[in-house]
């Protein structure tokens, strides 16, 4: 079991990373909210991980602390909440606002995440209420042209979840937002996404 990982940041995206480890590659499946606390490329980080083992494949998930970790494994025993969605799930929402809606059982801000219906967002309410009450999760902590920058965030949004209208939609709401035009694709993504909660 790969409990974490500490090497060099070789290449990122905004759903995955490879990290150099003696000169092996490693690539892990991540969150914005990971993504976001990433160093610089060729810098030393350190990821902790879940292994996700299935019978025809073995898949590494990174988050860049260990309340994000939590809450990851919290997600997937909801039943219906695969890794996939789980990183959706933390990619669209702050620990602190996902656990907050949790506790208040505020479904309508659920119902925005990738993937999540009405009936999901019950499940997540009552499976998962009495375990943040008794847990401690908490926050841590290059410039492509436009079209380029517009094409990665739509197709990030759409890799965590979001249906192509409403990426599409989120990605022009934040273009609206950007007076300049010397932005990255991770500043227009990053927007984007707080869009999707609207």
């Amino acid at each position: 079991m790969i409990t974490c990982i500490k090497g060099k940041l070789i290449q990122k995206s905004p759903t995955f990373i490879v990290i150099d480890v003696g000169g092996i590659g490693y690539f892990l499946n991540i969150s914005m909210n990971t993504f976001e606390n990433l160093p610089l490329l060729e810098k030393d980080v350190f990821i902790y991980t879940e292994m996700i083992v299935r019978e025809d494949s073995i898949t590494l998930y990174g988050f860049h602390s260990e309340s994000e970790r939590q809450l990851f494994r919290l997600l997937i025993s909801v039943s219906g909440i695969g890794p996939k969605s789980g990183i959706g799930i933390l990619s669209g929402v702050s620990l602190n606002e996902f656990k907050s809606a949790i506790l208040t059982a505020n479904t309508t801000l659920l119902q925005k995440l990738p993937g999540i219906g009405k009936k999901t967002a019950e499940r997540l309410i009552v499976e998962l209420k009495d375990k943040f009450a008794k847990l401690s999760i908490h926050e841590e902590g290059s410039i492509l042209p436009r079209n380029d920058s517009v094409e990665e965030a739509t197709l990030a949004l759409e890799s965590l979840g979001y249906n192509k209208s409403m990426a599409n939609k989120a990605v022009n709401s934040a273009l609206k937002q950007i007076d300049s035009d010397n932005y990255s694709s991770e500043d227009l993504i990053k927007l984007a996404l707080k869009f999707t909660l609207k």
